[in-house]
């Protein structure tokens, strides 16, 4: 247990913290995970900047780390360009 008033503050605002980036990381998959399911070239054209904004914002705050965020951006990159192809027929 903390002995210090310091060291008791530091556990308070740990908590916090804690709770604020576990909701944001939860927020962030839930949106990728629409994207990713997502087969409507125009919902996913309007997500991605939102989505991509939060990749950076999360990434700057060191909740996840910014390769993690460039290589998930790449990927909803990659899904909007295939929706955006015609649909090859065979």
């Amino acid at each position: 247990m903390a002995n210090h008033k310091s060291s008791e503050k530091r556990v308070r605002q740990t908590k916090t913290h804690t709770l604020q980036n576990r909701y944001a990381a939860k927020t962030m998959r839930n949106a990728l995970k629409k994207i990713r399911l997502s087969d409507d070239k125009d919902e996913v054209n309007a997500m991605y900047p939102k989505v991509s904004a939060m990749l950076d914002k999360l990434a700057k705050r060191n909740v996840i780390h910014k390769n993690k965020a460039g290589n998930l951006k790449s990927k909803m990159a990659r899904h909007m360009n295939e929706l955006a192809k015609p649909a090859a027929t065979v």
